[in-house]
């Protein structure tokens, strides 16, 4: 059977002499694996359209085994995000999450749609606080949103700062917490308004540094916990931050 999806190529690999395996997110059908045959030749007709991030129709063919790509048509193959040193770390990212929170085949509109406007606002914006954005709405369609109103461990009303506590789920106030990760107000105030964002038409808002490396901790602590491994976009996001320190004190 021949069906179409519409979806966002999240990870390619080389498989076989000449062919190619896609991780796919789709609107229609979420996550799943599909082989490009040929598309390493360069005269393939899917050689130019299998490119990560890029943004595509398609029509699949099922069977007894993978799913194999029959036709390929871009809608925008996002090239300004995947030649970007930046952006494409950031976009890498996400796409990692996607393919670690998602389960095969569950339909995720929502999250589709979160991932495809990512992706555009990087074009334009900071991709760094994009993907941060990004990132937590995932978190949350996901059902990992964590408590930050009261005590994860007594119940009692939060007074910030407080500490993150990644097995509870949320932030522990100072006599329950191991203190391991402070958690100050405008961090969680910061989060709740990415959690909010318009992606289509998002709203300008002032960020300071503190709060953003805050944020950013807490994520990256959360999504170790819950997947109880790193991601290894992280890592080389954390090498190009030192690189980028490295420059701007003269040090290369």
């Amino acid at each position: 059977m021949i069906y179409p999806v519409e979806a966002v190529l999240l990870a390619v690999r080389d498989w076989r002499d000449a062919d190619r395996l896609v991780t796919l997110f789709s609107k229609e059908q979420g996550k799943l694996t599909a082989v490009a045959y040929g598309a390493r030749r360069p005269s393939n007709r899917l050689a130019g359209s299998i490119q990560p991030f890029a943004y595509l129709d398609l029509q699949l063919q099922s069977g007894t085994g993978m799913e194999v790509i029959k036709q390929c048509e871009v809608k925008d193959h996002f090239r300004s995000v995947r030649e970007e040193l930046t952006s494409m770390s950031y976009a890498s990212f996400l796409t990692e999450l996607v393919i670690e929170l998602c389960p095969e085949r569950q339909p995720e509109p929502l999250l589709f749609d979160i991932l495809l406007d990512a992706f555009s606002l990087m074009k334009t914006r900071n991709p760094r606080i994009v993907a941060l954005a990004a990132a937590w709405k995932i978190v949350e369609i996901s059902g990992y949103v964590p408590e930050w109103q009261v005590c994860v461990v007594c119940g009692q009303v939060l007074q910030y700062p407080a500490f993150f506590d990644a097995a509870g789920g949320g932030a522990a106030c100072p006599v329950c917490s191991s203190r391991e990760l402070r958690l100050d107000k405008p961090a969680v105030e910061l989060i709740n308004t990415l959690l909010e964002l318009d992606f289509k038409q998002p709203e300008d808002f002032s960020v300071t540094g503190a709060a953003l490396v805050q944020a950013e901790a807490v994520l990256v602590k959360y999504l170790l916990y819950c997947l109880d491994k790193p991601l290894k976009s992280l890592g080389f996001i954390q090498q190009l931050h030192a690189v980028n320190r490295s420059r701007a004190s003269g040090l290369v």
